[in-house]
């Protein structure tokens, strides 16, 4: 299967309203994206003889096929156990985990200092030993590392590990004077990137934030590289319940701050999910939704409060009826909207549900957003970055993701399989090409609609130019109905103990 690939190169400066891109499954170059490409006949027949001849010479310590294909969620699990290769540092050193696919983290212990103006994070030292030692480590603390043209739009840091005694005062070697002691850790993260997409705040940002930070119980600083104070506001009822302290704008923000211990980087598992044997407690993608829970539920809260006081007066009904399941149908306009989006309504209240049509903004509120999904039963969506609001869905509600023509892969990995890891039921709706309106546009049989993984191959373009851009949905109501019943029966059921809670 072809990863989606990205070609749009954002540059530092440019803001991003102006370079945002709706597409989370992305990637900026294929080699990056680990590409499984079909290896041509001379190369299959070279790999062999090599093969061969390391098997009549030696036993063969790691898979054929990683050979060929890297495992990014390989490479995940060995370097991001709970024994990594920083599990353990001592007072006064730099040790730095690069042996991840996704991301880069090195973890500091001593007199630590920052210096902003310089991009440069100082730990001081005093061996005794007189004589000057100087080491440094260089690192863009984002969770994207394998893709260059991404990484290059990032700020590095400059770790540096100095050793100072008495005699370099001398030479005009001082420590750097502390504006602002802190007592608890740093861990160091950038916004930057493709911050400004809601499945990339998540995916890169929040939950490997999380990742990083739980164990440390809220007792711990967040200094941010490329800070954004729009990102701050929207997302400033999760960050509380992650740290206790304001965050640190390092760009901005000039004074010397000095802490005993910091993270700089993130850890991420996969895709929208926390993995439990990587983490201190053992904590799960269920976790991180109770603090959206924690988050959110205030403001919800005050939200009923509002609506109460403009509609003081209700009446109460003469008889108790039985709520119906809600459907929550996220909407789009444009590329990959549902073009009977009205008769598809229509169907679900004949069939039971209630059904509120939600069409989320960039300006629009994530409490409100949180509220409607969290309180439904069902949620109905074409692949999108929207799709990431499944996380706002209690375990056990039901997941349906309309999969339009040529992005089979992409639904599956970002959404499918991580909505099941949060424990919803996933149902996944892979349209025929006569739902595609890419039908009106193509032959039958042109590979456009036949055979959508042979144009991925083509490239990234091709892919967002053919299926992202143009490609729309009018779904087959007698084919699609079947789902819709198959979930309202299955939330009846639910309700009524017939099934077990997730």
């Amino acid at each position: 299967m072809v990863h989606y690939q990205r070609y749009i190169q954002l540059r530092k400066g440019v803001s991003m309203a102006a370079s945002y891109v709706d597409e989370e499954d992305a990637c900026l170059n294929m080699s990056g994206c680990n590409k499984r490409s079909k290896p041509n006949l001379l190369f299959f027949l070279l790999f062999c003889t090599l093969l061969s001849a390391c098997l009549l010479l030696a036993p063969f310590p790691t898979s054929t096929l990683s050979l060929l294909y890297p495992s990014g969620g390989e490479d995940e699990r060995v370097s991001d156990s709970k024994t990594s290769l920083c599990s353990s540092v001592s007072n006064g050193t730099i040790c730095c985990d690069r042996s991840s696919i996704r991301s880069d983290v090195c973890i500091m212990k001593g007199d630590i200092r920052t210096q902003s103006t310089s991009f440069s994070v100082f730990l001081y030292t005093n061996s005794g030993t007189g004589k000057h030692q100087f080491r440094q480590e260089k690192i863009k603390p984002y969770t994207r590392k394998w893709e260059p043209s991404t990484m290059a739009t990032i700020d590095e840091l400059t770790l540096i590990s100095t050793n100072l005694n008495a005699s370099d005062s001398a030479t005009g070697n001082q420590r750097l004077n502390c504006d602002v002691n802190h007592g608890v850790p740093a861990v160091f993260f950038s916004t930057g990137g493709y911050t400004g997409n809601v499945y990339h705040e998540f995916n890169d940002g929040l939950i490997p934030l999380y990742i990083t930070s739980q164990k440390y119980n809220k007792k711990v600083v967040f200094v941010i590289l490329e800070y954004h104070e729009w990102w701050i506001t929207k997302y400033g009822n999760i960050l509380t319940h992650l740290s206790d302290f304001e965050p640190i704008d390092f760009n901005g923000d000039k004074r010397t701050h000095c802490f005993s211990d910091a993270i700089v980087g993130l850890r991420i598992h996969d895709e929208l999910t926390v993995d439990s044997s990587l983490t201190e407690g053992s904590k799960t993608i269920k976790d991180f939704r109770d603090i959206l829970d924690k988050g959110y539920r205030p403001r919800i809260q005050g939200l009923l409060l509002e609506e109460q006081s403009s509609n003081p007066i209700k009446l109460k009904p003469v008889a108790t009826r039985v709520e119906k399941p809600k459907l929550v149908i996220i909407s789009r306009n444009g590329s990959r909207a549902i073009l009977n989006e009205n008769v598809l309504v229509n169907m679900a209240e004949k069939i039971g549900f209630s059904v509120t049509v939600l069409q989320p903004q960039r300006t629009t509120e994530l409490a409100r957003i949180y509220r409607a999904l969290n309180s439904s039963d069902v949620m109905l969506g074409v692949h999108g970055a929207a799709m990431t609001h499944f996380l706002f869905m209690k375990p056990g509600s039901v997941f349906i993701q309309v999969v339009p023509l040529g992005t089979n892969w992409a639904a599956e990995t970002y959404y499918g399989e991580p909505a099941k890891k949060l424990g919803l039921r996933y149902i996944g709706y892979e349209i025929l090409p006569r739902e595609s309106s890419l039908y009106e546009e193509y032959e039958s049989n042109d590979p456009v609609l036949r055979d959508p993984n042979s144009v991925n191959d083509r490239g990234w373009e091709f892919t967002k130019k053919i299926y992202l851009d143009r490609q729309k949905v009018r779904l087959n109501m007698v084919r699609f109905r079947k789902r819709l019943v198959r979930s309202y029966i299955y939330t009846m059921s639910k309700r009524n103990g017939m099934v077990r809670s997730q």
